[in-house]
């Protein structure tokens, strides 16, 4: 590549920088509203303009995919590595976590069918009062998400049409995407749903809350829910 090549290269790539600032910067004050109060915006933005440098350093267009979509992709991601890197949640939020997805695996299993509020709150000996109360905690405490189950969050409203033709390398995590597509579809109703407009569609939980017509702390305990009812149900695939 000539100089004069290379400079137009990099001129692009610092075009592409300057134009997706505000998109680092949108991206940054949506994940505030999920993490709680001392996460700083500052930081997830710092993080963000790593993933854009590296998108704009990786782009292909030719894939056919658009620089802001590949863009949002990287730089959520890298905020999410930051996320885990500094872990701000401690170590009661990791337990009661935990807690509560074995105690949905055990009533279901018992039962045969999806786990009650009540019945969960029983197993674990406590009142469904501090079961809701131990749910917030958990989802304000950390990011309990898609993420968590080790794929990305566009996996919710992602339909894979070509697995036949992933290399082989990645039918395992073909397979992965495949089997969570089709436990989500398990869920309650009301928990898919507040899955599909949190990660399809974006929404915060006061947005979700105003679809539903139930309070924000409400839905944060179905999103919660949600997860831990997954994490439960694809413990096969988690814990290996």
């Amino acid at each position: 590549m000539n100089k004069v090549a290379a400079y137009q290269t990099t001129d692009h790539k610092q075009a592409l920088v300057e134009m997706h600032l505000a998109l680092v910067k949108r991206i940054a004050h949506h994940m505030m509203a999920r993490l709680p109060a001392s996460v700083q915006v500052d930081d997830l933005i710092q993080a963000g303009l790593i993933g854009l440098l590296e998108a704009s350093n990786n782009f292909d267009g030719s894939k056919g995919a658009s620089f802001e979509t590949f863009a949002g992709i990287r730089i959520r991601g890298a905020m999410l590595d930051e996320i885990r890197r500094c872990d701000w949640a401690p170590r009661s939020v990791h337990k009661n976590s935990r807690l509560i997805s074995d105690a949905v695996a055990a009533v279901e299993k018992a039962t045969g069918r999806h786990a009650k509020d009540s019945e969960v709150a029983e197993k674990l000996d406590i009142s469904l009062d501090e079961y809701h109360h131990i749910l917030n905690d958990v989802n304000s405490g950390k990011i309990i998400g898609i993420e968590d189950l080790g794929v990305t969050e566009d996996v919710i409203g992602q339909q894979d049409d070509d697995e036949q033709n992933a290399p082989f390398d990645d039918v395992a995590e073909s397979a992965f995407h495949q089997a969570l597509a089709k436990t989500i579809e398990t869920l309650p109703e009301k928990e898919a749903l507040v899955l599909s407009l949190y990660y399809d569609e974006e929404l915060n939980l006061k947005e979700i809350g105003a679809v539903l017509s139930v309070s924000e702390s409400r839905v944060s305990q179905i999103h919660s829910q949600a997860m831990h009812r997954l994490k439960a149900r694809m413990r096969s695939w988690t814990e290996i």
